[in-house]
């Protein structure tokens, strides 16, 4: 039993490293990399998965995991944890074939740079020809893996753990339902119709200077993680100690660059404080799903960058960073104006009420795509139709529409819905916060985080994949996934905001 123990744990502490490796190739292929090293990248990458593919599914690996599996009621708690969250994972991935997981990373490698041309050039020919070999293979992962349901619960469970399509279909169909009432409700207030763009342009320098200034309050170590530009922004994880968190200063939309860097931040702060210990290196020492870790991003980007008590504290920041474009903007304008409900074409730029409508219209098209009712050739027209029926306003270009998100072409299909589950799961986690420390919002006031850090440490944190992203939620709020808590904090603040 001890040689097969020291066996998976050195596997596990190597396969660990060969992600770092796989991600710090992908940092740089989406922050310095000459264009034109596309296509060697591309081998690396696919070669990098591959030999992680073939460790992972190796038979001797999985002899050894399977003997512990079976004698798991004679393991430690530590031990037999490790073992059962590994053999579920494992078992998955030898459904995949060592080639399909290479051809897959070779042609989404290529695609992210031919996406990045396409939206450049506003061309979505371009994308098309890749975008229907990686929709292909999509369909090739469902009927290898195959779990019960819809075909798109295979994709949805490598982000999302114990989702399905029939879960989401009933939160969605009633979050969408309340999402256009609310937006209705506010677009016709009085309010709504007098209010006017802020219009603000900070230069490089400025938004620069701001973010490093807001990173440094929420108490990102710069001796653990940097910032970087990068078109799309995102947060990856090379180890323990190094993450890497980017923005882009040259995005339209209100102030983007600095709540991005806030979002990110609160991915970067979840990687770094993640379950380590005894852990370190093994499937627990990680988030549970991607709606966990987005509930982190959202929480600090909305919650807390959105309020009115951090803004008490920001205002006279930005005042003295940029005094020309900030002058006669008070705590009551900043709040109002970072809280503007404007429908957007743009999901990263989308204010918080109606970014949702914008997964939701994602999911709704990965679906049509796998069920085969609609073609990569007609997605354009299908997206805009779907964004002039959820935002009533229609893009005017791929650029503003289908060609907006990097995620497709990494053959992340599944991936969108986290977003929203995440959104939805940062609401519960704030209001059970706010029940707990009644007075947080004094420390925000004074730029202080300190408390809210830790009760994330303690609540979410602490746990890694010790429990399912639905278990913690549950643990610390009382209930699972809940769109009703979130549709209720939206009511609370836009009412009020909007006089409705």
């Amino acid at each position: 039993m001890k040689e097969s123990l020291d066996f998976i744990y050195k596997e596990q502490k190597e396969l660990s490293h060969f992600g770092g490796i796989g991600a710090l190739l992908g940092w740089d292929q989406m922050t310095y990399m000459p264009q034109k090293g596309s296509e060697e990248r591309a081998e690396q990458l696919s070669l990098i998965s591959r030999l992680v593919h073939e460790r992972v599914t190796s038979d001797t690996f999985y002899n050894h995991l399977q003997k512990l599996h079976d004698a798991r009621d004679t393991l430690s708690e530590k031990d037999r944890i490790v073992v059962m969250k590994l053999h579920r994972d494992v078992e998955k991935a030898r459904k995949l074939p060592s080639a399909f997981i290479e051809k897959m990373s070779k042609i989404t490698s290529i695609a992210f740079m031919v996406w990045q041309e396409a939206r450049e050039q506003n061309k979505f020919s371009l994308f098309k020809p890749h975008l229907e070999k990686i929709v292909e293979l999509e369909k090739q992962y469902c009927e290898y893996v195959k779990l019960p349901g819809h075909p798109y619960n295979s994709l949805l469970d490598d982000y999302e753990e114990g989702m399905t399509v029939d879960i989401l279909r009933k939160e969605f169909t009633f979050l969408r339902a309340q999402l256009v009432e609310v937006l209705k409700k506010i677009t016709s207030s009085t309010v709504y119709q007098k209010q006017q763009p802020v219009k603000m342009k900070l230069d490089v320098a400025q938004q620069t200077e701001l973010c490093r200034i807001l990173l440094n309050h929420v108490n990102l170590p710069f001796d653990r993680a940097r910032l970087d530009v990068s078109t799309h922004p995102f947060t990856t994880s090379m180890g323990d100690d190094d993450v890497r968190i980017t923005t882009n200063y040259e995005r339209e939309g209100f102030l983007s660059s600095f709540f991005s860097s806030m979002h990110e931040a609160g991915h970067g702060l979840y990687e770094l404080g993640l379950l380590k210990g005894e852990y370190k290196d093994t499937v627990i020492s990680d988030a549970p799903s991607l709606g966990m870790h987005e509930s982190q991003s959202r929480f600090w980007e909305n919650m807390i960058a959105r309020s009115k008590p951090f803004w008490l504290y920001f205002s006279p920041v930005f005042q003295k960073i940029a005094p020309n474009p900030c002058k006669g903007m008070s705590t009551e304008v900043w709040y109002r104006a970072v809280n503007q409900v404007r429908p957007s074409l743009i999901r990263v730029e989308a204010d918080e009420l109606t970014y949702c409508l914008h997964v939701i219209l994602r999911f709704e098209l990965e679906l049509d795509l796998l069920d085969g009712k609609i073609t990569v050739a007609e997605l354009p027209e299908c997206w805009n139709q779907k964004v002039t029926d959820f935002l009533g306003i229609t893009p005017k270009t791929d650029r503003e529409g289908v060609l907006q998100d990097m995620h497709w072409s990494g053959g992340e299909f599944g991936y969108f819905p986290t977003y929203a589950i995440g959104t939805i799961y940062a609401s519960q986690l704030f209001r059970q916060f706010s029940k707990e420390h009644m007075t947080f919002q004094d420390e925000i006031a004074q730029g202080t985080f300190t408390l809210i850090a830790n009760w994330l440490s303690e609540h979410v944190y602490q746990y890694g994949s010790l429990m399912t992203a639905d278990e913690i939620i549950k643990k610390t709020c009382g209930e699972g996934l809940n769109s009703k808590v979130f549709i209720a904090y939206l009511k609370e603040k836009y009412y009020p905001l909007y006089e409705v």
